[in-house]
Order: structure tokens, then C-alpha cells, then sequence
């Protein structure tokens, strides 16, 4: 019974209700069809002489009155086991109807139950935390107990919907109101070690300082980029990921030179922001060449088409990543085994807006480690 549906239990409890009913009012029938049922022909057997004239002796009425007392019991007998058959029958029929008019009846009962779980499966489906609250019940009707519970998760909605949005303007706001210090920071170090008259430990002293504000610029556009691709994209332009790799490669390896790259890139066209699919590609790349073995490392970046769908597949040899950290580089300010980033080697970023940019755009972005060491990246779009 617990594995049962709620509309089937439902049903069952309507039809056995019902079944019940018809049940005990067929023993009731019989009971008084019994009990009031006349005597057949009109005849009672009290009636009858004892003695008739016109026989010789009562033989032949004590006979007559056998005969006719059989006859009576038979037909009252034959009167009850028709109504319990045909009454039987009929009420398997009934029922039968019935417990149909209850399936349809739970079901119709229950639709505003199943608008809720469909609205709470699709949120709680969405790729990113924070997308898809902006979907309400909104269920019409009567203001009864499912009105009111619907209602009160669209209030619930309606406050998480305000608090994430609260929470991406914030850093989107915070990450444009940084730009400006650290670029007055940067023309004033730049205006301080270019003079003629600047000694050399001052000219250390600012590009050791022009470095460490160069770090923080290249986390704000990190953090505004992780704010921007949270976002559901309005605008969708066709792009070939082949061409955004060719790109993107191209310039992670002016940045990071001395490891190889291959490249297999095969026609893959999807539709989407060209500036966040570019983000996402060079992140990859970066990612690969950044965290790699010092020698003997390459990095292997393809694109193409699999199952019909857009797909990118970025390859790097490495240290061993083991299986259960590699969800936890997908967060924000982490890198391998869950420490927080406080090195020169990012800033843990790269992967976190990988995922949010791939989600963006209806896709997904996951990871494997490489056997020997390495991870195997993998971001599929939908197509154009």
C-alpha cells in the first residue's frame, strides 16, 4: 500500500467504500425481500381443509399440500438466488464503473498538486542555484488548502528570487566599483617608477606593486564575468566553436609558452555570447597550460560534433587529480584538494565560470581525471 500513488490509493479507498456500501446493502435486501416475500400463488397452507369432500380420505390433501409447500419453498428460494446473482453482478458492475469515476475523480482532485511538484522539479532542475526562481504556480481556483499552500510557495520563490538577484547585483556592483581604485592605483605606480629621476628599488618596489594590482583586476573581471554568465542569455548569436578555440588558443599560449598544444578542431556550431563562449574556451586552455607537469607536458584541445550536439574537450597532463575532488575545482575560489587559493597560480575561478558560462547557454561542463595524471574537460552546448 505505502508503494502505491496517492490517486491510486485514492481510488482504492473510493471503490472499497463504495464496494462496502453495495455489499451491505445487498445483505440488507435479501434480509427484508426475505422476510416480506408473499407466499407464491396467493395460497397459505393453513388454508387448505384438513379433509375434502370429494376424496375419500385426506391422503390426498396431505399430498396436494407437499406439493404445493415444495413449490412455494422453491420458488422463494429460486426469487433469493436471483437477486443475490443478478444483484451481484450488477454491483461488480457498479463498482467497476465507480472505482473508474474515482481514478478520474483523484486525478482531476490531485492536477493542482502535480502543477506544484512539475513547478518545484523544473526549479529545483535548474543548472545554476538562483535560475528558475523566477517561475511561480500562480494556481487559480477556489481558495481552499492547495490554494493556500501554492500560494505560500510562490511567496517563498518570490523572496529567493529577491535574494539572489540582490546577491549578483551585489557583486557586480562591488567588482565595477573595485575597477576604478585599482586603475588609478595602476596610472600612479606606472606615473612613479617611468620618472627620470626613480631609483632602482622604487622601480622594484612598482612592479612588484603593478603585479599584485594586475592579480586583483584579473579577479574582479573573473568575479564580473561568474556574475554575468549566473545570468540567462536574452541574446544568442550563431558562433563555431572551432573558430572561438582557434582564437583562444592562440592567445593562452602567447600568455603561457613552453607547453605544446594540439589541436583537432572540427566543426562545431552552436548559438550563444560569443565574449562568454570565448571566456570559457581560454579559461580551459589557461587552466591547462597553467597546471601542468614542468616538462614533457602538452595539452590536447578538440572540438566537433557528438550525438549531434557541440562538444569541447580540453586534455592537460598534470599532477593526479583524485575522483572526489574534482567536483570541488568547479567551486569558486577552489583548487585541488579543497584548499582555498591564496597562491600565484589563480585564483581558483577558471573552472566555476566555465560551468556558470556552459549552464548560460543550456549546456553542461565536466571533468574527469586523465589516467597518469591530468584532467579531461568536457563542455557540451546545444546546437545551433
Amino acid at each position: 500500500m505505502k508503494r502505491l500513488t496517492i490517486r491510486a490509493r485514492l481510488t482504492l479507498i473510493y471503490g472499497g467504500l463504495f464496494l462496502l456500501a453495495g455489499v451491505v446493502l445487498l445483505a440488507v435486501t435479501y434480509v427484508l425481500v426475505d422476510q416480506r416475500m408473499p407466499q407464491p400463488f396467493g395460497v397459505k397452507l393453513s388454508d387448505l381443509p384438513k379433509t375434502s369432500p370429494t376424496t375419500p380420505s385426506g391422503q390426498n390433501i396431505d399430498t396436494v399440500r407437499d406439493l404445493l409447500q415444495q413449490v412455494q419453498d422453491e420458488a422463494k428460494r429460486n426469487a433469493l438466488e436471483s437477486l443475490l446473482t443478478q444483484g451481484g453482478i450488477a454491483l461488480i458492475v457498479v463498482s467497476t464503473v465507480a472505482i473508474a469515476f474515482g481514478w478520474l475523480l483523484a486525478g482531476r482532485a490531485l492536477q493542482p498538486l502535480l502543477q506544484i511538484t512539475g513547478t518545484t522539479r523544473r526549479i529545483a532542475g535548474a543548472d545554476t542555484a538562483g535560475r528558475g526562481l523566477h517561475e511561480r504556480i500562480a494556481l487559480t481556483g477556489p481558495p481552499d488548502e492547495v490554494r493556500e499552500l501554492a500560494d505560500t510557495f510562490d511567496e517563498m520563490l518570490e523572496r529567493l528570487d529577491r535574494s539572489f538577484d540582490g546577491q549578483r547585483r551585489f557583486v557586480a556592483n562591488a567588482s565595477h566599483e573595485l575597477r576604478t581604485p585599482l586603475a588609478l592605483n595602476r596610472a600612479l605606480v606606472e606615473l612613479a617608477i617611468t620618472r627620470p629621476d626613480a631609483s632602482a628599488e622604487t622601480r622594484r618596489l612598482g612592479e612588484s606593486l603593478l603585479a599584485v594590482n594586475e592579480r586583483h583586476e584579473r579577479l574582479i573581471d573573473g568575479l564580473l564575468t561568474l556574475a554575468d554568465s549566473e545570468n540567462e542569455l536574452t541574446e544568442r548569436t550563431p558562433i563555431d566553436l572551432a573558430e572561438v578555440c582557434a582564437h583562444a588558443t592562440d592567445q593562452a599560449g602567447k600568455q603561457i609558452p613552453g607547453v605544446p598544444v594540439r589541436r583537432a578542431l572540427a566543426p562545431a556550431p552552436t548559438s550563444g555570447d560569443p565574449v562568454l563562449l570565448e571566456r570559457l574556451t581560454f579559461n580551459l586552455v589557461e587552466n591547462a597550460l597553467r597546471h601542468n607537469l614542468p616538462a614533457d607536458g602538452w595539452v590536447e584541445v578538440r572540438t566537433g560534433l557528438v550525438s549531434g550536439r557541440p562538444t569541447l574537450t580540453v586534455t592537460n597532463t598534470g599532477p593526479v587529480v583524485p575522483g572526489y575532488d574534482v567536483e570541488t575545482m568547479f567551486q569558486p575560489f577552489r583548487r585541488l584538494s579543497r584548499e582555498r587559493v591564496v597562491g600565484a597560480r589563480g585564483f581558483g575561478l577558471g573552472l566555476s565560470i566555465v560551468r556558470a558560462v556552459a549552464r548560460a547557454h543550456g549546456g553542461t561542463a565536466e571533468a574527469q581525471p586523465r589516467p597518469g595524471g591530468g584532467l579531461v574537460v568536457t563542455v557540451t552546448l546545444p546546437p545551433a
